[in-house]
């Protein structure tokens, strides 16, 4: 059988390869799952904080969740009651800064667990996303339809508010551009807006009529990314307004939370499929399901070469590995070739093989971003349909991800 050869070094052979995207047929995730503590708790959202700990809002529960990477849990009781904590992130002084969207309040929680909490000028606000700000402030939306305001604090607790231009717009979610701006999705508007440090606010149509967008992150490529959780796209947007939109492989997925992962590509939770799914910055999608039925909602890379996300209907918290594949496969003459946008934020053992056939078994480094490629096996046995598998695994052999698609030799 003739076989392409493999250098020792993935850069040399992956440049060789022509570009190439296409979607996997069958896919597998080391997923992790870890139970959290009180029943029912609605959790949500999740951020990683300096201490490498998971810290995430219990909004049934009234609890801010920190979870050590091995696994434990702790909740740290909201002094307001029912005031439900949601949105949550790493505040510009080491802390962690979340949303109370009942009890209209900004919360603080020290890695050691004291909560400080400031209440918002504007009644019944119903504040959601939260971000930290170039400008060492937090910046917050504020969702409720009649108040559709973009909020900001200072560390010390002094609040500015600035209302969007299109009236009872809900402003859903919020984060740090490239260009020193904050861009924020309107949730029931297909628009997208942008506001200065100093207040200033541009607003972005979609071109998709009702997306119901949702989170936004910035992407590795400079651009933004957002879900659209109506529309079951994935968007993007350049900072000068330009959009592009990519459809979510499965219908009905509901996109919701989207971060950039430590492998270079966008990662999503599917609010309604029960799956995580991986975009490269091409518009590449790889879905990866975690279990029927346990809505993934929010998402935030950890310290450990993974994703970690809430599932609120399993009162748990999950964890992915950073790899993906984009493994496709076509036959041609006697010549089989299996095409790839392999991303993957940690060494790797990679393995393909084909009806039984081993075709590469090759050590490589971290990929990020992830890389498109082909390669071509000649001289492959005729076999009728065959199953080409290709799995990236760890030196001590356990699987990190795996893919697989069928394709016909005849």
């Amino acid at each position: 059988m003739r076989f392409v050869r493999f250098s020792a070094c993935l850069a040399g052979f992956l440049s060789a390869f022509s570009a190439t995207a296409a979607t996997p047929s069958g896919t597998y995730s080391n997923i992790v799952i870890h139970a959290i503590p009180t029943p029912d708790s609605s959790s949500e959202e999740i951020t990683l904080g300096l201490d490498g700990d998971l810290w995430f809002g219990e909004s049934g529960a009234n609890n801010i969740g920190q979870l050590i990477p091995s696994g434990s849990i702790t909740e740290h009781a909201v002094p307001t009651p029912n005031s439900d904590p949601s949105g949550i992130t790493l505040g510009p002084d080491g802390a962690i800064w979340f949303c109370e969207w009942t009890g209209n309040k900004i919360g603080r929680i020290t890695t050691a667990g004291v909560i400080t909490e400031f209440s918002i000028p504007t009644a019944n606000s119903e504040p959601n996303g939260i971000t930290a700000g170039p400008d060492g402030a937090l910046w917050f939306v504020e969702e409720q339809a009649s108040v559709s305001q973009i909020g900001r604090i200072t560390t010390s607790g002094s609040f500015t508010e600035y209302p969007v231009p299109t009236p009872n717009s809900r402003p859903y979610w919020i984060t740090a551009g490239p260009d020193g701006a904050l861009w924020f999705t309107e949730y029931t508007v297909n628009k997208i807006g942008r506001i200065t440090t100093s207040g200033a606010i541009t607003e972005y149509l979609v071109p998709t009529v009702n997306p119901v967008l949702n989170w936004i992150t910035a992407g590795p490529d400079g651009a933004l990314w957002f879900a659209e959780n109506g529309g079951n796209k994935i968007g993007r947007i350049t900072t000068a307004g330009a959009v592009a939109e990519y459809p979510v492989p499965t219908p009905g997925g509901g996109p919701l939370a989207i971060t950039t992962g430590p492998d270079g590509a966008l990662w999503f939770t599917e609010q309604y499929s029960g799956k995580i799914g991986r975009i490269t910055t091409s518009g590449l999608i790889t879905e990866f399901l975690v279990a029927a039925g346990s809505r993934p909602i929010g998402m935030a890379p950890g310290p450990d070469h993974a994703l970690w996300f809430v599932l609120e209907d399993s009162n748990a918290i999950g964890s992915a590995p950073a790899c993906a594949l984009g493994l496709s496969a076509s036959f041609a003459g006697d010549t089989l070739t299996t095409s790839f946008d392999l991303g993957v934020a940690q060494p790797a053992v990679w393995i393909t093989g084909a009806g039984g056939t081993s075709l590469l078994k090759q050590s490589i480094p971290p990929v990020a971003p992830p890389r498109a490629f082909s390669t071509s096996f000649g001289s492959f046995p005729h076999k009728d349909n065959v199953t080409v598998t290709s799995t990236l695994s760890t030196s001590l052999g356990q699987i990190l991800c795996s893919e697989w698609t069928s394709v016909s030799t005849e």
